[in-house]
């Protein structure tokens, strides 16, 4: 059979695998015209009839709609522009696809009930700009009308988590626990007012030396860790040399006389900025975006209230 013979659609079928059926189906469409019929009506195909059923076959098993098709083959868009343009839609496809598996591992290894998992469905299949936007609001919500400074606020936008294309379940548990904690008008309420507190306190004292505040904060974690691994109890005498030491830190910090009013100062700022709460909000974010959690803090200043209510 020369290239010039025509073809049933019998003959095409047993050239390609395909099924008669499709082969007609796909003839309807118009992307296989046929060339001629016999004198009973029957279709006949001419030879460049087998290029295009192989053409037809990639696209739709990529998952090309027959109109599409139909304008490559008019030449009416090119191969590459469809490819493109359905490659954008796996994208999408793949990334529901990973979420969807990354929440059933999140609801399996936390044993979610139906209605749980249903809500981690649904905060985790929000659009980047869905999640985004829900952290917004928190932070427009706690901090407005609060002199916390740009750079505060420009450090908390900085940090938005970005759950990725391909998150863990730890990420997507992670994302669900903070969807809801943002979205807790107790914990707002208390976020704003620490945050208030803590402008009032740089009023009155100035702002501390953002370094000599990191170490600080490295010397309350170090020194109630060891009181802590020492059984040492915060109301204990035991624990004054370790309170007095850092409570005369905190004085050199912000620049005041250690002695009882300025103990009863403190202990006011780390009882309204004790809510363990917020130290969880940053834990997630870190987990979310794939970077080291920073040290606990809460049990440092758990210790050293305890101390302080003590005297």
């Amino acid at each position: 059979m020369d290239d010039d013979t025509l073809r049933s659609i019998g003959e095409l079928a047993r050239l390609t695998g395909l099924t008669v059926k499709t082969i007609r189906f796909w003839s309807d469409a118009g992307v296989l015209p046929p060339t001629d019929r016999t004198p009973a009506g029957y279709r006949l195909y001419g030879r460049d009839a087998l290029a295009r059923l192989g053409l037809v076959r990639t696209l739709r098993d990529l998952g090309v709609d027959l109109a599409a098709i139909q304008r490559v083959l008019a030449r009416e868009i090119g191969v590459a522009e469809v490819a493109a343009v359905h490659a954008e839609a796996l994208d999408v496809q793949i990334r529901t696809l990973q979420l969807r598996r990354a929440v059933l591992r999140a609801a399996a290894g936390r044993g979610s009930t139906p209605e749980e998992m249903e809500l981690m469905h649904k905060l985790a299949k929000l659009s980047d700009r869905e999640r985004t936007g829900l952290i917004n609001d928190f932070i427009d919500q706690v901090f407005e009308g609060l002199d916390v400074g740009p750079e505060f606020l420009a450090g908390l936008r900085a940090a938005v988590p970005q759950l990725p294309e391909d998150p863990t379940a730890e990420q997507v548990d992670a994302w669900v626990e903070l969807a809801e904690l943002v979205q807790d008008a107790e914990f707002r309420a208390g976020v704003r007012r620490a945050a208030a507190d803590q402008v009032g306190s740089r009023e009155l004292v100035g702002e501390p030396d953002p370094e000599a505040a990191v170490r600080l904060a490295e010397l309350v974690r170090e020194r109630t860790a060891a009181a802590r691994a020492a059984g040492v109890d915060p109301a204990s005498a035991a624990a004054r040399p370790v309170l007095d030491e850092l409570v005369a830190a905190y004085a050199r910090l912000s620049g005041r006389e250690d002695g009882p009013g300025f103990r009863a100062w403190l202990l006011e700022r780390l009882e309204v900025s004790a809510d363990s709460r917020y130290e969880r909000y940053w834990h997630l974010v870190a987990v979310i975006n794939g970077q080291p959690p920073a040290p606990a803090m809460a049990p440092a200043v758990e210790w050293l209230v305890g101390a302080l209510r003590a005297v």
